[in-house]
């Protein structure tokens, strides 16, 4: 469906930026990937993707709270794949406490991060998708981008900027063939969230699952956890020719949580 079409994925070394890449080449894209974590595993995931699907897939290391190396993955992706056709936002960080308790430079980082290396990705990106009169920019908000919880006032901040952003951009793209969507994710079980899980487990004397089953059901009343591949099954959508009017919109993927 997306034969040829070049794609940024920022956070795609591990959890939902991976899986979206995984779907994404899958489905024919090239792929500039970006994020953290070990160079061999990033060198073992990139050249893996690459040898399944057929498909070119490069890796930067851009450090997402500077504008100057968000400008150069853009310049990189063009360099190596050609274009920028899809922009997919999604490396973010957190941090959790109360208001008064929460560290100034915590803040900064998490808007740095979670929301303004969004508008530089596609302040650098969208020039090339009017060029080519197509493009799809996907930003990875949360159910924090539509309602909030205690603790959280950085990252729910950042989503909820994020979900303003993606209005905005929608509409300034309009008409163009370059769409602008958001998507809302509850709880996902990556192994960011395992710890949590063993610790509700621990606590409550249950097995993981039990743990991880009574974790999501204070607010996510399916009770179920969204897997990855769900996450990335919805982005391939809203690449594809059937989603060309579907922009501006903030999706909830969240097993009812924001409709309590």
């Amino acid at each position: 469906m997306l034969q040829g079409k070049k794609a940024v994925i920022t956070g795609s070394t591990s959890g939902i930026g991976l899986a979206i890449a995984r779907a994404l080449a899958g489905e024919g894209a090239h792929l500039m990937l970006n994020g953290f974590g070990e160079p061999d595993e990033i060198e073992r995931n990139r050249a893996e993707l690459a040898r399944e699907h057929g498909v070119t897939v490069a890796y930067n290391g851009a450090d997402l709270s500077k504008p100057a190396e968000i400008q150069g993955l853009i310049e990189a992706a063009v360099s190596a794949l050609g274009g920028v056709d899809i922009l997919i936002n999604n490396a973010g960080i957190q941090h959790t406490a109360s208001v008064e308790e929460f560290p100034p430079e915590r803040w900064d980082a998490i808007i740095a991060v979670n929301l303004s290396s969004a508008f530089h990705t596609i302040h650098h990106a969208l020039p090339h998708m009017r060029a080519a009169g197509w493009g799809r920019i996907i930003n990875t908000a949360s159910v924090h981008g539509l309602v909030a919880s205690a603790q959280k006032s950085a990252y729910t901040a950042a989503k909820h900027g994020i979900v303003g952003l993606t209005k905005v951009v929608a509409l300034e793209t309009a008409g163009s063939g370059i769409t602008c969507n958001a998507f809302c994710p509850g709880w996902v079980r990556t192994e960011l969230i395992e710890p949590q899980i063993a610790a509700r487990a621990e606590q409550l004397g249950m097995s993981m699952e039990e743990g991880g089953r009574n974790l999501v059901l204070e607010k996510q009343p399916s009770g179920q956890f969204i897997s990855v591949e769900q996450l990335a099954a919805l982005i391939v959508f809203l690449c594809s020719d059937a989603a060309a009017q579907i922009t501006g919109t903030a999706i909830p993927i969240d097993g009812g949580w924001t409709a309590q």
